[in-house]
């Protein structure tokens, strides 16, 4: 049962079942205290910690006292005599070389420490950035090839100089993997204005700023500059594979700190370490922008939608057509019926409405959708064609789309087939699709739009289709389909 030090020579609290496991002098124990004439509960305490740490105490603090007491107890010698060990006369420098050799170790030499940051640099830390865990590594790497660990100083030294050593050779890598235009590019992120006042913070005015800035409020401004800054940094034409071989977790690291960075900052550092930060914040920004492109879009339908709903709705019911006495009706129906449920329609809600009132509230109600549904269509159709409709490029162009689910096939057909008219401008010749294309509706187009579509002459009109590829679209990346 290993035990750790919490600090100040306060391990944790020690029952007397713990203190016999750990600290109890076996017999072979004994045997190496008998030729010890003085010190011996120096010794005792060393060994049994040793046994227990693979490694010896900095300090007589670091053994807890109930430990020394039990320990003293065994040996037949006062506690008070831990106190006046000499940690650094020939004496404990003796104790160390027999009990290492007890225990089948060595002293950690210089080659065995510039292995070890060796070994970190290659295997660990590119997947570990913590220090303190590098550090432990260390110590449990000492303890399986039987080696006395350094002290705690030089572990820190160590585990700097592996850290370096792994940072050198990340950036060098990533260097050789950018060509000659794409480091002068990124060079660009952060000198565009160079020449500008940069205020206290170094700030700057830099696209390497704006790149950082998450969307602004939601709209179609700040759908369209999303749009332009995921261009720019697909400009930058950063290997697919850049990053490829290393872990996310160093990528994501390196971002945060290319975040906190300002341009002055950059250009100021040394072009291995300024490539690598920019490399890795475009990188992970790539994806980012593009994820909240997609999530921009998503929000944007739904607000064309809610919008045309409303105005539709607002015009709807000020010249809604009504039953005389409707709301009664309805009020002496719902009675009728919790009064009888069991009874039959003739029996208890004839009496109340007769069929021909019925016939009329029913004939109103679809009267009334219909033509509100139309009035949505028409509103969603004004908004999209006068505002909205110049996302359609942009967006399409931006994104690349792709699935795997064949009921959404449909969506992706209509996409590649609003990508070969964006150039051609929508006129009266132009607003209709030409009759040899195979346009998909099923899928794509819900029956309340039908009609809105397909002309009586068969023919599919470009604006509603549009809305209808947008509103199909946005369902299938909310389901993340495509």
């Amino acid at each position: 049962m290993t035990r750790r030090p919490k600090g100040a020579g306060v391990w944790q609290e020690w029952e007397p079942e713990d203190l016999i496991e750990v600290w109890t002098l076996l017999e072979e124990d004994q045997e190496r205290l008998r030729n010890k004439s003085g010190a011996r509960l120096g010794f005792a305490l060393l060994l049994k910690f040793f046994e227990v740490e693979a490694r010896f105490p900095e300090d007589a603090g670091e053994i807890p006292v109930p430990a020394v007491a039990y320990v003293a107890q065994q040996v037949k010698v006062p506690a008070e005599e831990w106190a006046a060990y000499d940690w650094s006369g020939r004496a404990i420098k003796r104790h160390r070389v027999e009990i290492r050799g007890a225990f089948g170790f060595r002293e950690c030499t210089e080659g065995d420490q510039a292995q070890l940051a060796e070994w970190l640099a290659v295997e660990l830390c590119g997947v570990e950035l913590s220090r303190d865990r590098l550090a432990e590594a260390v110590v449990a790497r000492c303890r399986k090839d039987r080696l006395e660990p350094p002290t705690p100083g030089r572990i820190t030294r160590l585990v700097g100089s592996a850290v370096n050593t792994f940072e050198e050779r990340f950036c060098a890598t990533t260097v050789g993997r950018l060509s000659a235009a794409t480091r002068s590019r990124l060079d660009d992120l952060i000198a565009e204005d160079a020449d500008a006042s940069e205020d206290s913070t170094g700030g700057g005015g830099t696209f390497f700023t704006e790149l950082k800035a998450d969307p602004g409020a939601l709209g179609l401004d700040s759908l369209l500059a999303e749009v332009n800054k995921l261009q720019r940094v697909r400009a930058l034409e950063l290997p697919p594979e850049l990053f490829g071989d290393v872990s996310e977790k160093l990528v994501a690291a390196w971002r945060a700190r290319a975040s906190k960075e300002y341009p002055s900052d950059l250009r100021a550092a040394a072009g291995p370490v300024r490539y690598t930060l920019l490399s890795t914040l475009c990188h992970v920004r790539q994806t980012e922008i593009t994820d909240s492109l997609v999530e921009l879009f998503i929000q944007l339908v739904q607000k064309i939608n809610t919008r045309a709903e409303k105005k539709a709705e607002g015009e709807f019911n000020k010249e809604m057509k009504r039953v005389r006495g409707k709301e009664g009706i309805l009020l002496r129906l719902a009675e009728a019926a919790v009064a009888e449920p069991g009874g039959t329609v003739r029996k208890v809600i004839y009496p109340v409405a007769g069929e021909s009132t019925l016939k009329a509230l029913a004939a109103e109600a679809a009267a009334n959708e219909a033509r509100y549904r139309a009035r949505v269509r028409t509103a969603l159709r004004s908004s999209y064609s006068n505002h909205w409709r110049r996302m359609l490029s942009p967006l399409l162009n931006a994104l690349e789309m792709k699935c795997n689910n064949t009921a959404y096939r449909p969506v992706m057909d209509a996409i590649d087939l609003l990508k070969r008219y964006l150039d051609q401008p929508i006129a009266k010749e132009g607003a209709f699709f030409d009759e040899a294309e195979k346009i998909p509706l099923a899928g794509v187009v819900r029956e309340e739009w039908r009609k809105a579509v397909v002309d009586e002459r068969g023919r599919v009109e470009r604006i509603p289709y549009e809305l209808c590829v947008l509103v199909a679209l946005r369902d299938a990346l909310r389901r993340r389909e495509i």
